[in-house]
């Protein structure tokens, strides 16, 4: 994994996170305990600071960056990014799922118990209400969400990454 000091932050991490290693994250990123960051995943804090919570999955391929002195990146906790999405300048709430190949662009709030569908493109400076499900191009509310995908999606995937990471943590042969 590369871990790198830029412009004299170095990223800060809480216990219990694993990193893949081609993982890259590099500058003002602080996150919390129980993060994931997987395998071509980039975390780069260089032009503005990066927030994430605790039990953040950062997936395969996913993008997290921000906007030069404008927009920064919060990420809140028990939040799933999923392959390939790309989170920028952006505010995620707790308990949200941003799906495969889901852009999040600056000056969004996404709110909490949400849900970013798969290949969404959020456009700058959308107010995604809470408790609801966001898809399409450019991504509009299709429906409030339920109970169920609230426990049966977003904190079923966020536990199953820590399950996962666990797996990586092992020393091989046990």
């Amino acid at each position: 994994m590369l871990i790198r000091e830029l412009n004299g932050k170095t990223p800060q991490f809480g216990e219990d996170c694993f990193f893949a290693e081609n993982a890259t994250v590099i500058g003002d990123v602080v996150m919390g305990d129980n993060c994931s960051v997987w395998y071509n995943a980039v975390i780069r804090g260089d032009v503005h600071y990066i927030r994430m919570g605790n039990k953040v999955n950062v997936q395969d391929g996913a993008v997290i960056h921000a906007t030069y002195q404008k927009s920064p990146t919060n990420i809140g906790n028990n939040v799933s990014i999923a392959h390939n999405a790309i989170v920028h300048g952006c505010t995620v709430k707790d308990n949200v799922l941003i799906g495969m190949g889901a852009i999040v662009m600056d000056d969004c709030v996404v709110e909490s118990n949400s849900i970013i569908a798969a290949g969404a493109v959020v456009s700058k400076g959308t107010h995604v209400e809470s408790g609801s499900i966001y898809a399409g191009v450019p991504a509009k509310k299709i429906k409030d969400i339920s109970e169920e995908l609230i426990s049966g999606e977003i904190e079923r995937i966020a536990n199953s990454y820590v399950k996962y990471s666990g797996w990586y943590k092992e020393p091989e042969g046990e």
